[in-house]
């Protein structure tokens, strides 16, 4: 299947440049999608723009841009202004830093794109560019004008190729003081703490995308089809029952025993217990 660049320009890092392109890392384009229609017509309907003072549709011809200022007066802003908006990272991915790959704050980090030679003549560059920072383990910092907004990116090798992903703004995150602040200082029980090391060790796996699920669109298919054909939608899975903590090391170990593992624990809590005494 071919896919269509979002965006072309130059990578420039330092003296060496090349022509590349960016292609969107994900789609959702098998999501289920609905229109909106009239109830009593059937017919789907479409969105308009509503002239707040006259009530009436504005035409997309006299639509324009406006920036709001005080006293609910507008700056209007004409296309051909944006247009004169001519910033160097407009077509051009200048590396301004490199940064360590695992000192990047995943928070920051927003939405993927593949980015690849543009041309033949570009492959060597490009080639050059990506094993220098496969092997000093560097991600470089640029920035682009993707579509009509500069954004700060990262980026990094990717197999054959590079990844570039755009960045939130600092100010689009939450310190995790703010969240996390208020937490109470709980020192957690070392033996519990062994008990779920062991639930951990037991369940540990590979990250395999490919074997993520997502049940709401599952359960949305599957009504959706039951709907063409007639019938009645299948019930729903009935939801876990909420119930309070009260011994939370009973629940531990009956986590273990499910498991098939609760031998090894209680010979791995015994040794604990005795290095705690003999520590003691």
């Amino acid at each position: 299947m071919a896919v269509r660049a979002v965006w072309k320009g130059y990578l420039k890092f330092g003296a060496v440049s090349c022509a590349v392109k960016l292609v969107g890392a994900t789609s959702d384009a098998d999501k289920v999608r609905f229109r909106i229609l009239n109830r009593k017509t059937r017919m789907p309907v479409k969105s308009a723009y509503i002239d707040e003072e006259t009530g009436q549709v504005v035409e997309p011809e006299d639509q324009i841009k406006g920036y709001e200022l005080e006293g609910g007066d507008y700056l209007r802003i004409e296309p051909e202004e944006l247009k004169k908006l001519k910033l160097v990272s407009e077509h051009t991915l200048e590396v301004d830093a490199t940064v360590a790959r695992e000192s990047i704050d995943k928070r920051y980090l927003e939405k993927p794109y593949y980015l690849v030679p543009a041309d033949v003549m570009a492959a060597e560059p490009y080639a050059v560019i990506r094993e220098a920072m496969e092997t000093t383990g560097a991600a470089a910092r640029s920035c682009v004008v993707l579509y009509q907004r500069g954004r700060e990116v990262v980026i990094e090798p990717k197999g054959k190729g590079m990844l570039m992903t755009t960045l939130r703004d600092h100010d689009e995150v939450l310190s995790e003081k703010q969240v996390f602040g208020s937490l109470a200082d709980v020192k957690a029980d070392p033996e519990m703490v062994e008990i779920a090391d062991l639930l951990i060790e037991k369940k540990t796996g590979k990250f395999d995308p490919s074997d993520f699920e997502d049940r709401y669109e599952d359960a949305l298919i599957a009504m959706l089809e039951a709907k063409k054909a007639g019938r009645k939608p299948p019930k729903p899975a009935a939801a876990p029952k909420r119930t309070n903590v009260v011994d939370l090391a009973a629940v531990l170990r009956k986590s273990l025993e499910q498991e098939g593992i609760g031998k090894t624990a209680k010979g791995r809590s015994r040794r604990s217990t005795a290095k705690r005494t003999k520590a003691a």
